[in-house]
């Protein structure tokens, strides 16, 4: 874990709004002191899921979107840290690992330009970077007996999460997304709308399903390359569900999970699904954060949940006065998830 920029217990009281009479996750969560062997210390620790950032967005510049998901994962620590501890989640159960150091990367992107075949062949190979750090964090967090809980970053980190997987796990694992988009294009080179397609081409996603797939932003060409790879690779789309209510939101959850829990899944959830959430493809039509919520409560309380990926969330963008509520947002996915598999005390 080279390029890791390990979180420390300054790193958390800087983040954390002490108050009296109130415990804030701040205050309980575990960061691996110095000096410490991390892997020995993460398996070792009664703290179930492991928390990792990665604050890029060169995989969405890469798939012609606008930069800003890098900012996702400091906006979201700083909400997280700030969730109250108490008997119905504790701070006790995460272990904050830290950052992918990609600082060098977003600097090689900053004069790059999509429209150029070039600087857009330039931004695939720095994507391909990030995977392979990614899928070595994964596979280590989930070797230790740990769940990975993954914030920030454009949806080519999907790839690494499947990879780091299914390699820990020692076969090709499940995956289901909340998303508008597919993110199953062809193999062009790396970018934030193909992680799930190059990760099922080199076996390591075995079973793909998209939920909530917006019709008017999902290509004839996809459409058809899904048909053909109907016993592997299935969807639902949005419009079908809330609009003309040909299907049930509920009863669609059910039939996702029965296609995916035979083996070890991962959730991988894409905040453009979500209207008015500042991110690289925003949409004004989509599920609610209370659907979104009920979606990881559900899938998490699998035992083959192997992971919660949360991505594509860009603050940067997000213009309102009050323009933390994408933080707040991941922290209400991040508890939820936690409280699927957490009895209160």
């Amino acid at each position: 874990m080279e390029k890791l920029i390990p979180f420390t217990i300054n790193d958390l009281a800087k983040i954390t709004n002490h108050r009296s009479g109130e415990i804030k996750f701040g205050e309980k969560m575990i960061v691996i002191p110095p000096g410490i062997d991390k892997i020995n210390f993460i398996k070792e620790s009664e703290a179930k899921y492991v928390l990792l950032g990665i604050p890029e967005d060169i995989g969405v510049r890469a798939n012609y979107g606008r930069p800003g998901a890098a900012s996702a994962w400091q906006s979201a620590i700083k909400s997280i840290a700030n969730i109250q501890h108490n008997r119905f989640c504790k701070g006790s159960n995460i272990i904050v690992l830290g950052q992918i150091n990609v600082s060098q990367e977003m600097r090689d992107v900053e004069n790059l330009d999509f429209n150029d075949i070039d600087d857009r062949s330039k931004l695939s190979q720095l994507v391909e970077k990030i995977d392979k750090e990614v899928s070595h964090i994964i596979f280590t967090i989930i070797k230790a007996g740990k769940t990975p809980i993954i914030i920030g970053g454009g949806h080519n980190n999907a790839y690494g999460n499947i990879k780091g997987a299914a390699l820990a796990k020692g076969k090709p694992i499940n995956a289901i997304n909340f998303d508008a988009h597919s993110d199953f294009r062809i193999l062009e080179g790396r970018h934030s709308g193909n992680g799930f397609s190059y990760a099922y081409e080199e076996g390591f996603l075995k079973k793909y399903f998209i939920f909530g797939l917006h019709e008017n932003y999902t290509s004839k060409s996809v459409l058809d390359i899904i048909k053909k790879l109907e016993d592997r690779v299935r969807y639902n789309t949005y419009d079908s569900v809330n609009i003309r209510k040909e299907k049930d939101f509920n009863r669609e959850m059910i039939t996702a999970l029965d296609f995916i829990k035979s083996d070890a899944f991962g959730i991988e959830i894409d905040l453009d699904a979500i209207p008015n959430i500042a991110s690289s493809a925003m949409t004004i039509s989509g599920f609610s954060v209370e659907e979104l919520r009920q979606f990881v409560s559900f899938f998490g309380e699998h035992k083959h949940a192997a992971y919660l990926h949360i991505c594509e969330g860009a603050p940067d963008l997000d213009n309102s006065p009050n323009n933390n509520l994408i933080g707040k947002l991941i922290g209400y996915l991040v508890t939820d998830f936690i409280k699927a598999n957490i009895e209160p005390a």
